[in-house]
């Protein structure tokens, strides 16, 4: 079993950074105003295309930091990683 760090793996650079810009700009159009908007992408699975309104921003959102983290991952520019263990070493009682 291949351990996948994002369901984005695979997509070339120069279509995540496409893609996040007309989902960046479909933000923009939501959050301005009342708008429904269309945002098509590509995954290994196919086409799809998802429509956000206002409601929903929250994925959209999600979604946006979702391939900017891959693109980040993809040209070294960040990389995610945790919080440091700090071990405690106190009393229980």
């Amino acid at each position: 079993m291949t351990f996948r760090p994002s369901i984005l793996d695979g997509i070339d650079v120069t279509v995540l950074q496409q893609r996040l810009s007309s989902m960046q700009m479909a933000y923009l159009d939501l959050t301005s105003g009342a708008k429904v908007e269309a945002v098509a992408y590509s995954q290994g699975d196919g086409s799809r295309t998802v429509t956000y309104s206002k409601a929903n921003i929250g994925d959209l959102t999600a979604a946006i930091i979702a391939v900017q983290r891959q693109i980040d991952t993809l040209t070294g520019q960040c990389v995610a990683r945790r919080a440091p263990i700090r071990p405690y070493f106190g009393s229980t009682r």
